[in-house]
């Protein structure tokens, strides 16, 4: 790997992620599977209708097998996985030790999810820190983790990528172009497959290509914010803070995919009430107030459509929240059976509150 320059009072940002945690974290439990292609999902029953793979160990991913793929599509490609039940609370604790270890390191730790952070730290040597992440990790979880440097977060983002599984990668300015202007768009963290069929129709493919085109071009076709954001990601720039404030959630939801489609609107009704009262319980156990309610629906040829409203005012009553999640169903045409129902409750941030 390029070794990025080195001395004080240097700002680097650090990616860690998580090598196939969930599924390191089940081979723990099963140190037997060691080796041998694991998938975890669902119930971990592969004839499961309408369940689908939430992490896949390397030897699986051999063939193809991949996080949001039917289980049944991953049996049919691996036949001889293992597969086991998903288990929460086991990844949330094993999330929690490998986040304590990093926070005890002394610097800034911005978490995303289970299985990656982002480290900010003012250092002479950020290679030696990051093998220092890996190994505290290592020695104290038994877990192996991948390591990006940069001097932001996208860019770190990307140089993780190069550096699974268990390594460490930097991109610089002294290195970026050189690695990354050959690549498809899409490459960049925060490139998606419609902007990046976008810029297609605009003869823009590479990296390179993007970096290079006129800003204008670019604010007129995505608008201002979204033009100059991409290029500025096409060049290797990024954001450049690590948050170490707690992360406070805007919006809680639940979701349900049915063994059989709906075709009754009464038990799609139950279902939507269900979702709004089992959310908003835990939004109340949080001491949180809702401000939105949302209702999502997929149908059966997986047409999906959300729909969203404020409330009249703030509030943790049930009647109101259900309600609305009621209202909201009511406004959908639903000539076509139902596969799936979502309600997400919007909140107030504390900010609001004060």
């Amino acid at each position: 790997m390029t070794t990025p320059g080195t001395g004080p009072g240097k700002e680097w940002i650090l990616h860690v992620d998580m090598d196939q945690f969930l599924a390191s974290v089940e081979l723990q439990r099963h140190p037997e599977l060691v080796g041998h292609p694991v998938i975890v999902g669902g119930s971990g029953d592969p004839t499961e209708p309408r369940k689908v793979v939430t992490c896949a160990s390397y030897e699986a991913r051999q063939f193809g097998v991949h996080a949001g793929m039917p289980l049944r599509s991953a049996a049919r490609r691996c036949p001889d996985a293992t597969f086991l039940p998903s288990d929460p609370e086991a990844y949330d604790a094993a999330s929690e030790r490998v986040m304590g270890l990093l926070r005890d390191l002394g610097h800034p730790i911005e978490v995303w999810g289970w299985d990656e952070a982002y480290v900010g730290a003012r250092v002479a040597d950020p290679l030696a820190l990051a093998h220092r992440i890996q190994h505290v990790v290592a020695a104290e979880t038994g877990l192996s983790c991948s390591v990006g440097i940069s001097d932001n977060k996208q860019r770190a983002k990307v140089a993780t990528g190069f550096g699974k599984p268990a390594g460490v990668h930097a991109l610089t300015d002294d290195n970026w172009m050189l690695t990354m202007g050959d690549r498809p768009v899409d490459a960049l963290w925060g490139v998606g497959p419609k902007t990046a069929k976008k810029l297609a129709a605009m003869g823009i493919t590479t990296v390179a290509d993007l970096a290079g085109t006129d800003a204008a071009v670019l604010t007129t076709a995505f608008g201002p914010t979204t033009g100059l954001w991409i290029l500025l990601l096409a060049k290797g720039g990024g954001d450049t803070k690590v948050s170490a404030e707690p992360w406070v959630p805007r919006s809680r939801s639940h979701v349900v995919t049915f063994p059989q489609d709906l075709t009754d609107r009464s038990e799609m009704a139950r279902a939507v009430a269900d979702l709004a009262q089992y959310t908003l319980a835990e939004v109340t156990e949080q001491q949180r107030v809702v401000t939105r309610v949302a209702v999502t629906v997929r149908t059966s040829t997986f047409y999906t459509r959300t729909k969203i409203r404020k409330l009249s005012s703030p509030t943790t009553d049930s009647d109101p929240v259900v309600g609305t999640a009621l209202d909201l169903l009511g406004q959908f045409d639903l000539d076509r059976p139902v596969r799936l129902l979502g309600v997400r409750l919007e909140l107030v941030m504390p900010d609001s509150e004060r």
